[in-house]
This record gives C-alpha cells, structure tokens and sequence, in this order.
C-alpha cells in the first residue's frame, strides 16, 4: 500500500511517499503554496500519478502537546483534502520532523540552498518514516486477530 505523507506549511508543503509496500518513505517533492485550490490539484494528481491508498499529515503540536493556530490550520486543510480524496488521511506528530530532516541532510553533505529547498520534502519523509515504523509495530504487537 502507498502511503503519502504531507508536511504542511504557511508557504510549502513537503511531500514524500512510500515504496508500494508501505514500508520505507523517501521525499519526493516540494509544492510552493498557491492558494487552496491549485494546492490540492497538485496533492491530488499525485495521488493520482501514484495510486496513493493513504495519506498521512504531521500535524505541529505546541510544546505542552496542545492544538495551536498552526495546527488548527493544518487540521483544516486536512479535512478539506480527506473530503476531496475520499481515502483515509491521518495525522503524525512532526515533533522535531524539520530538525531530523536537518540533520539528514548535513549527514548527506547538502548545504546552503540546495538544503533549504530539499528540508520540507524530507521533514515530509521524516513524518511518514515515523507512521510506517508505528503502525508496523502496532501490527506486530496486535494479537487481537489470533
């Protein structure tokens, strides 16, 4: 199952997507943010592109774990999308998603520009790494089906 995961901000938003199988994400692009409706044309035609099944948004909690303005936002622009895709879309905390992403990048040698163009995608694969690894573990330790 692909899995799509969003890194949702004021100007970008980060996307990257699993394997079919649902168990690695890498990043896979950036969408500079137009308004509303050109913004999720753009999600949806990756979708499309992708036979996504499944899309997961981090969602910015405040440091006491409260819904702040920002994440008041992100939780509406995901309503919005799950209305328009009609498939599961579910949130991951991004807690500390863009300074993972950071610091994947300094490890791989990108800086500079090349860094700040590529941090959202993989704050966006950050966030999806950490769903696949969760629900996988949760299959695992699942023994409500035996």
């Amino acid at each position: 199952m692909r899995v799509l995961g969003l890194d949702v901000g004021e100007r970008r938003i980060g996307v990257a997507m699993s394997d079919p199988s649902g168990t690695l994400a890498s990043s896979h692009t950036v969408i500079e943010r137009k308004d509303l409706t050109t913004d999720l044309k753009r999600i949806l035609a990756i979708i499309g592109e992708f036979e996504v099944q499944q899309v997961v948004v981090g969602l910015p909690r405040s440091l006491d774990g409260s819904i702040g303005p920002q994440a008041q936002k992100v939780l509406e622009f995901m309503e919005t999308l799950q209305r328009r895709t009609r498939m599961p879309v579910v949130t991951q905390d991004e807690w500390l998603s863009t300074v993972g992403a950071g610091r994947a990048l300094a490890a791989a040698g990108v800086r500079g520009k090349q860094r700040r163009e590529r941090i959202d995608a993989e704050a966006a694969a950050f966030i999806l790494q950490g769903y696949l690894d969760r629900e996988r573990a949760r299959r695992t330790w699942d023994f409500s089906d035996s």
